[in-house]
């Protein structure tokens, strides 16, 4: 719901404000670059201007909707407003205000939310507040009854008032937040064709790291659609980040796989996950990426105890994020029902065909590197140097 005419988004931004005034500028920077990525990805018209603090996208008023939906996708935005825009002429606030009312408030409550940035103006936000619900009672009294509701209005008008505008909007709709993609360093994603993986590489694109997506090839274990699912997972994550490369890397892992099968059973599932540790740290240094991020959740599969985890870390010198880690299973699934990767199985196919009948929970170092081959982490590493690039 925007205000008649409406023709610019408010883009807002949240931890970018933390930063120092030289990150600041470079953050911001970024996030217009991807905001214009996404706009352009989906041929969407508009102009992005980089203000400090509250970046525009200068659009029309037919393409305001599709232009809003774009910027509360880009990560790093806290939250997005289709807006009109108007001159800082309290006359005009107020005409554009009885518009707005008179198009959109027809019963209920309502508040109005003002700031004036420019301090010069011969008003402030409280004057501007006052005489904007003067306004917008004036505008609808001869309809319906109007009512105030300071703490808890049905309906917001919003207005911010800056050095040279004024802009109007009836809502601020949620972004991601986080940081714009690019501000950190790139990860390794290893990904698969379940629900967990996809939702922790979004969340490591959340907080700025472009990824670098892995799949392990499981060979004659990875089930008819293990690699088609796990390959239109990360086209939809690409689909958030039109400007950065999301091409796979497809590990072969199918020899080793059946290498673990025949000669494993307990602790099989923790040295598959060294074997994925390795080949992707070996990948990580052939892309100059400086992390490996997994879908793994505490407690939530039995090679993802704690002292679980912290056995199969040892495979890497690289840092393992785990953004899921104290994720319930449920708002796993949520997010990945919100960011579009939902997939209809709740497991990750294919490792459950290489599960053995008696699992570990409890391994210790030692022990697991007397019954895994001795060459496990050198055919990661070999498996890895033979990946190949595939479109998702």
């Amino acid at each position: 719901m925007h205000p008649p005419g409406a023709d610019t988004v408010l883009v807002r931004h949240g931890d970018v404000n933390t930063k120092s005034n030289t990150v600041k500028r470079y953050m911001e920077d970024l996030l217009a670059e991807n905001l214009e990525a996404l706009l352009s990805a989906r041929s969407i018209p508009g102009e992005v201007e980089r203000r400090w603090s509250r970046p525009l996208i200068h659009t029309d008023a037919d393409a305001v909707e599709a232009a809003t939906d774009a910027a509360t996708d880009t990560f790093g935005v806290v939250s997005a407003s289709p807006a009109l825009t108007t001159s800082t002429e309290k006359a005009r606030i107020l005409e554009a205000l009885e518009e707005t009312a008179r198009e959109h408030y027809d019963g209920g409550t309502f508040a109005v939310e003002a700031r004036r940035a420019d301090k010069s103006l011969p008003y402030d936000s409280e004057d501007l507040a006052r005489e904007a619900g003067n306004a917008i009672w004036a505008a609808v009294e001869d309809e319906f009854e109007p009512d105030v509701d300071l703490d808890d209005p049905d309906l917001t008008f919003g207005v911010e008032v800056r050095e040279d505008a004024a802009f109007h909007y009836l809502e601020q709709r949620e972004g991601p937040g986080g940081l714009p993609l690019g501000s950190q360093e790139p990860v390794i994603a290893l990904v698969s064709g379940g629900i967990d993986s996809p939702v922790a590489a979004y969340e490591m694109m959340r907080r700025g790291s472009p990824i670098v997506p892995a799949y392990v090839d499981l060979g004659d274990y990875g089930g008819i659609d293990h690699e088609a699912r796990a390959m239109e997972t990360v086209r939809l994550l690409s689909d958030y980040a039109p400007n950065f490369d999301m091409q796979v890397y497809r590990i072969p892992g199918g020899e080793t796989v059946d290498l673990l099968v025949r000669q494993m059973e307990q602790g099989r599932m923790l040295s598959l996950r060294r074997f994925f540790y390795r080949a992707a740290e070996t990948l990580a240094e052939r892309v100059n990426a400086d992390g490996i991020v997994t879908g793994e959740a505490a407690g939530q599969k039995s090679s993802q105890t704690v002292r679980n985890l912290g056995v199969t870390s040892r495979a890497t010198r690289l840092p393992i994020h785990r953004p899921l880690l104290t994720w319930d299973k449920q708002d796993i699934v949520a997010r990945a029902r919100e960011i579009g990767t939902f997939s209809d199985s709740t497991i990750d196919a294919g490792c459950n065909r290489v599960t053995p009948d008696q699992v570990e929970t409890n391994a210790r170092l030692k022990p697991l590197l007397e019954h895994e081959p001795d060459d496990l982490l050198e055919r990661a590493e070999e498996a890895a140097k033979r990946a190949e690039l595939v479109e998702p």
